[in-house]
């Protein structure tokens, strides 16, 4: 446990101090906590040595505690780039995270020390995706919705608890020719990137490096798989998901142009709910979507309730936001350039780019 400098200090927040996540116990005994706590999977350690890992931005936290026993944390990644500069966010790369605490006076405390921790390393600005912050932040509650529901208990009530159009779409899918390959070897892998870097390149965005989904695959094992689907032999649908606390969670995913027609992407997320369901899943958690964005559409769609997400940051006096959204209109001309890339230009230049977002 590293304690910050006095300097750094405030009074409330005497028992904060930097984690070390270099020491197994320390990070056991905060996959403890989160654990009984019911935090997310991005609450987890095991998520910040994985986007380290994958992307090269620093993971950092802070715990609070209280007579020895923990009773805060704060997972953070310095994420910067000279493109978007530098910012603490809770939890990078991710759509949930902010402080988790036992008390509401644990997680300001925990927000007043990254604000000095931020100053310290010259970020000027602070992400919380989710909890508790202080009534001076700025908070959102209006840009995102996460969808979740209880799986259903077999494969036809499942297609059942789908909406009737949505449901005839999935029931098209499932009569083509379509194939579904499940698990995590270099074969999965492949396809995941393979389709996965299309279809981002298709809405104009930079994708992700490759080496961050083997650092997430890597790290969690068994918490993690990628489900394929193919026509002919080809990958034309893939995604890749989490599993934490009984629930699924399909996170990165997408289809090329043919699954369109195919419908192999609403074949993909019904044989995901059904491969959960064996797994032991009692949840399916479809994530986070912008508010009225076609992703947001389709998942109403599925008949999932949208439920909005407070998001909240912290800026250094005088310093506009990072501003990294793609749906931003300043970012229309790029994103327009973006599509016309050449796939293995974009699939090049991309990560580079896409690992400055956090």
């Amino acid at each position: 446990m590293n304690a910050l400098p006095q300097d750094l200090r405030t009074t409330p927040a005497a028992g904060v101090t930097l984690a070390d996540l270099h020491d197994p116990d320390e990070i056991a005994r905060i996959e403890r906590f989160v654990a009984e706590q019911r935090g997310s999977v991005f609450h987890r350690p095991a998520w910040l040595a994985a986007i380290e890992r994958g992307t090269g931005q620093q993971a950092l936290g802070l715990i609070a505690t209280c007579a020895g026993r923990l009773t805060g944390w704060l997972p953070l990644s310095d994420v910067h780039s000279p493109l978007f500069g530098r910012a603490l966010v809770s939890s990078g790369f991710a759509v949930g995270g902010g402080p988790l605490a036992v008390a509401e006076d644990e997680s300001q405390a925990l927000c007043r020390v990254a604000e000095e921790l931020a100053l310290r390393r010259g970020a000027n600005t602070i992400e919380l995706r989710g909890g508790q912050a202080p009534q001076d932040w700025t908070a959102t509650c209006t840009a995102h919705c996460n969808f979740a529901r209880d799986l259903a208990a077999d494969d036809e009530a499942e297609l059942l608890a789908i909406p009737r159009k949505a449901r005839a779409e999935v029931r098209k899918g499932l009569r083509n020719e379509l194939a579904i390959a499940i698990g995590s070897d270099a074969e999965d892998r492949t396809a995941h990137y393979a389709v996965y870097s299309e279809s981002v390149r298709n809405l104009g965005t930079p994708v992700f490096p490759r080496a961050l989904f083997d650092a997430v695959l890597d790290t969690f094992g068994a918490d993690a798989d990628i489900l394929t689907v193919r026509h002919r032999g080809e990958p034309v649908a893939s995604v890749l998901s989490l599993y934490h606390q009984g629930a699924v969670m399909p996170f990165w995913g997408g289809g090329r142009y043919v699954a369109r027609d195919l419908r192999a992407n609403e074949v993909m997320y019904y044989e995901l709910m059904r491969h959960a369901r064996q797994r032991g899943c009692t949840r399916f958690d479809f994530g986070r979507s912008k508010t009225g964005s076609g992703p947001y559409f389709f998942k109403k769609n599925w008949g999932f309730t949208p439920e909005p997400l407070t998001y909240s940051s912290w800026n250094t006096p005088g310093v506009a936001p990072r501003n990294i959204d793609p749906t931003d209109e300043g970012y229309s001309r790029g994103i327009a350039l973006w599509k016309r890339l050449p796939l293995p230009l974009a699939n090049f230049i991309g990560p580079f780019i896409a690992r400055g977002l956090g």
